[in-house]
Parts: structure tokens; C-alpha cells; sequence
């Protein structure tokens, strides 16, 4: 975090000297944007997901789309977000107008989960979405986190958190 400078941002935009704080006069506010702008291309990618995916019949298909989202996050542009994201929440903890911006939104991909679970009888089905994306989202910090060595990894674990989703 502490290389988000003004300066910075230009200099990676191929933008003259001054230009972003223009638009975002103070560090606070740049990193507003950037936190918003995060969670837009996060809620997009979420979006293309379910509308690309096939509908979810059966865990295994849960498990096929879980999996998808983790390799999309953990790979190439999707792990440099990641690790931008996972930055701006640890930011988050002092700053209540980014953690706002942090919270979870509704996207076609959690209506999916929780559909899907609340056809499989899953008492409490939010609850059960809330958790299981959690949890795979902490699989996502975990591959990103231990690098190349992670890759690969995940298709049995996701399958256990799918698994103790669907439990009664």
C-alpha cells in the first residue's frame, strides 16, 4: 500500500505528473477509487461467470464453477486483484468508508450457490452461501499467498467445503 502514490498511478498510466491527483485529491480518495473500481471488476467477472457457466445441477457442477472462479483469481491479472484486494481489506480495517465498500454484494454467481442450495434443502441457505464463499475465498488467499506451488491445488478442498455446505 504504501507504493499507491499519486505519482505512482501517472507514471503506470503513462500520465503526465499531476494528472491523477486531478481527479482524486488526496490518498484517501485514491484509494477510494481504487477499492470501488476493485469491487466493479470483481462484481463484473462474478456477472460474465454465472451467465457463462451452465446451470448448477449437481455438486459436481458447484465444484467445476468454484473451481473456475479460483484458477480466474489466482492466475495472471486475476492474482495481481487478488493481491490488490486483499491489501485494501487489510487497509479496510482502519477505514469504515472501505470497508463498506468491501462488503459482500449480491451478483449472479451467489444467487446461483444459494439456489442451488436452497433446492438441495440446505436449511438456512444464505447462511451456507455466506460460508462457503468464504471459505473459498480463504482457498484464494491461501494459492495466492504460497505462489506457483499452490497451483494446481484446490479441487479437494473445494470438494470437502462443497460437501459441508450441503450437510443437513
Amino acid at each position: 500500500m504504501r507504493g499507491l502514490t499519486h505519482r505512482a498511478v501517472d507514471a503506470a498510466a503513462g500520465l503526465p505528473t499531476g494528472t491523477t491527483s486531478a481527479y482524486f485529491r488526496t490518498r484517501s480518495a485514491l484509494l477510494t477509487a481504487l477499492v470501488r473500481r476493485l469491487v466493479e471488476l470483481d462484481q463484473a467477472e462474478l456477472g460474465r461467470a454465472a451467465a457463462q457457466a451452465p446451470a448448477l445441477r449437481t455438486p459436481a457442477d458447484l465444484v467445476d464453477g468454484l473451481a473456475a472462479l479460483v484458477a480466474a483469481r489466482t492466475g495472471g491479472a486475476g492474482r495481481r486483484r487478488s493481491l490488490a484486494r486483499y491489501a485494501c481489506v487489510l487497509e479496510s480495517v482502519r477505514d469504515p468508508e472501505l470497508r463498506d465498500i468491501l462488503v459482500p454484494r449480491e451478483n449472479p454467481g451467489r444467487d446461483a450457490v444459494r439456489a442451488f442450495l436452497a433446492g438441495r434443502g440446505v436449511a438456512d441457505p444464505e447462511a451456507r452461501t455466506l460460508t462457503l464463499l468464504a471459505c473459498v475465498d480463504g482457498l484464494v488467499l491461501d494459492r495466492v499467498v504460497a505462489g506457483e506451488e499452490a497451483v494446481g491445488r484446490g479441487t479437494e478442498q473445494i470438494e470437502g467445503l462443497v460437501a459441508a455446505a450441503l450437510r443437513p
